[in-house]
C-alpha cells in the first residue's frame, strides 16, 4: 500500500505509515475501490473491442 501511495497519491511511504489505524484503513478501502473500477473499465474496454470485430472476415 505504501509503494502505491509513493507511485499514484505521491505522498511519501513514511506519510502512509504514520497515519492511525482508521485513516489506513480508509486509505486502503479507497485504494482498492479504484482499482476495482480501474479493472471493470479495463473489462469493458476489452469487450467493447472484441464486440467490434464480430461480423468481419478476413478474405
Amino acid at each position: 500500500m505504501a509503494h502505491y501511495c509513493l507511485h499514484k497519491l505521491k505522498k511519501w511511504p513514511s506519510e502512509y505509515l504514520s497515519l492511525p489505524k482508521e485513516e489506513k484503513a480508509f486509505v486502503i478501502a479507497s485504494v482498492q475501490v479504484k482499482i476495482d473500477a480501474e479493472k471493470k473499465q479495463q473489462k469493458e474496454m476489452e469487450r467493447k473491442s472484441k464486440s467490434g470485430r464480430r461480423g468481419r472476415r478476413k478474405r
